[in-house]
C-alpha cells in the first residue's frame, strides 16, 4: 500500500505550480496595441471556441463556438472569410467551422466525411478553396469553402500528417509526417503525391518558402529545426536545442525565420540565409504555440497557451509590445489588416 505524504508535505509541493498559475493570472492584458490596426481570429482549443478581436483598442468583438478542439485558423486574403480545423479529441473531429468575420457569426460547417483529425491548413490562391490535412487518415484533402465540400484528397503516403506548408503558387505542398519521420511533397492540381525525404524524428512544424526552394522543419524528439534543400534533398541544420519547435514562420521577405518554443518559453529569431540565430523573445510561463504576422513583416501575433492571451512582438526590435486578451488554451492566429470593429 502506498504510503500518503504529510498534508504539510503535500502543500509544499503544490506551492510552485500554485504560484505559476497565480502569477500567470496576475499578468497584465494591455487594451490596445498602439500603432497596429486590424483585425485578429484566434482558436481557444479547450472551451472549443474562436475570438474575435480588434487589434487597435484590444476589444473582443466577439466569441464564437467551433466544432470540438479547435487547433489551426486561415483567412482569407480580403479578411472576410476564417475557416478552422475542428481537430477534436477522441474521437477525432470530422469538419470545418467557418466564420463570417465582418457579421461576427458562423457561416456554416463542412462535414468532411472519412477524413478525420483535420488541422493544418492554408487558403490557396483565388480564396475558394483551402488545402487541410487528414492526420487520422493521411491526406491532405482540397475544400471548397463556398461549396462545403471535399474536391479531392491527395495521399501523404504516410501516417501522422498534421501540418502542411503551400508554396506561393499553390500547386505545391508539403507535410510533416510525425508517425513516419518525413516530410512529403504533393502535387496540389494534379491531385498526387510526388515524393517523400527522411528528416529528424516526429517532425511537427513546417514552413516552405514562397518560391518552394526550402522546407523548414522542427523535430519535437531531437529538437532541431532542419532545412530542406527540396531540389537536391540536402538536410541542414539550422537550430538546436529547441525544446518544443512548435511552428515555423517566414517574414514576407523571406529573411527571417521565427520559431516558437513552446516548453522553452522563447521564440527564436533566425536569419535565413546565413542559419544564425539573431536573438530571443522570452515570454515567461506563456507556453507560446500558434503565431503570424502582419503583411508589412513588423509585428508578429503569438498566442500564449498557458495565459490565454495573445502577446504583440515587435519582430525587428525583438520585443513584446503589447498583448491582447483571448479564450482559454489560445493556438491558432490569424490577422487582417482589414478593422472589423462592431
Amino acid at each position: 500500500m502506498r504510503s500518503v505524504p504529510p498534508a504539510r508535505a503535500v502543500s509544499r509541493a503544490l506551492l510552485p505550480s500554485f504560484a505559476l498559475a497565480l502569477s500567470a493570472a496576475l499578468l497584465p492584458v494591455r487594451a490596445q496595441v498602439p500603432g497596429v490596426a486590424g483585425t485578429l481570429v484566434v482558436t481557444n482549443k479547450r472551451p472549443s471556441t474562436l475570438t474575435i478581436l480588434d487589434v487597435a483598442s484590444g476589444r473582443t468583438l466577439a466569441t464564437l463556438p467551433t466544432g470540438t478542439g479547435p487547433h489551426e485558423v486561415a483567412l482569407s486574403r480580403d479578411g472576410r472569410t476564417a475557416v478552422v480545423t475542428d481537430y477534436g479529441g477522441r474521437p477525432a473531429g470530422t469538419t470545418l467551422t467557418v466564420i463570417d468575420v465582418p457579421a461576427a457569426r458562423v457561416a456554416r460547417t463542412i462535414p468532411l466525411g472519412e477524413y478525420r483529425a483535420p488541422h493544418g491548413l492554408a487558403f490557396l490562391p483565388g480564396d475558394s478553396l483551402v488545402a487541410v490535412t487528414s492526420e487520422a487518415t493521411g491526406n491532405v484533402v482540397v475544400v471548397h469553402v463556398g461549396e462545403g465540400v471535399v474536391r479531392r484528397a491527395v495521399p501523404t503516403q504516410a501516417p501522422g500528417s498534421h501540418m502542411v506548408a503551400v508554396a506561393a503558387d499553390g500547386a505545391t505542398a508539403f507535410t510533416g509526417n510525425m508517425g513516419s519521420h518525413s516530410v512529403s511533397r504533393l502535387d496540389l492540381r494534379a491531385g498526387t503525391f510526388v515524393r517523400s525525404w527522411p528528416v529528424p524524428n516526429v517532425p511537427e512544424a513546417i514552413g516552405v518558402t514562397p518560391d518552394g526552394r526550402e522546407v523548414w522543419v522542427g523535430s519535437n524528439a531531437l529538437h532541431r529545426v532542419s532545412v530542406l534543400d527540396v531540389a537536391s534533398g540536402t538536410l541542414t541544420t539550422a537550430a538546436d536545442s529547441v525544446d518544443w519547435p512548435y511552428r515555423v514562420l517566414f517574414t514576407p521577405d523571406a529573411r527571417t525565420v521565427l520559431v516558437p518554443d513552446m516548453n522553452g518559453d522563447v521564440v527564436r529569431v533566425i536569419d535565413r540565409a546565413s542559419r544564425r540565430e539573431l536573438g530571443r523573445v522570452a515570454v515567461p510561463g506563456g507556453g507560446p504555440q500558434g503565431i503570424t504576422l502582419t503583411p508589412d513583416g513588423r509585428h508578429a501575433f503569438l498566442s500564449l497557451s498557458k495565459q490565454g492571451r495573445i502577446a504583440v512582438l515587435d519582430v525587428a526590435g525583438r520585443r513584446i509590445v503589447g498583448y491582447l486578451s483571448a479564450g482559454e488554451t489560445p493556438d491558432g492566429v490569424a490577422f487582417t489588416r482589414t478593422v472589423h470593429a462592431r
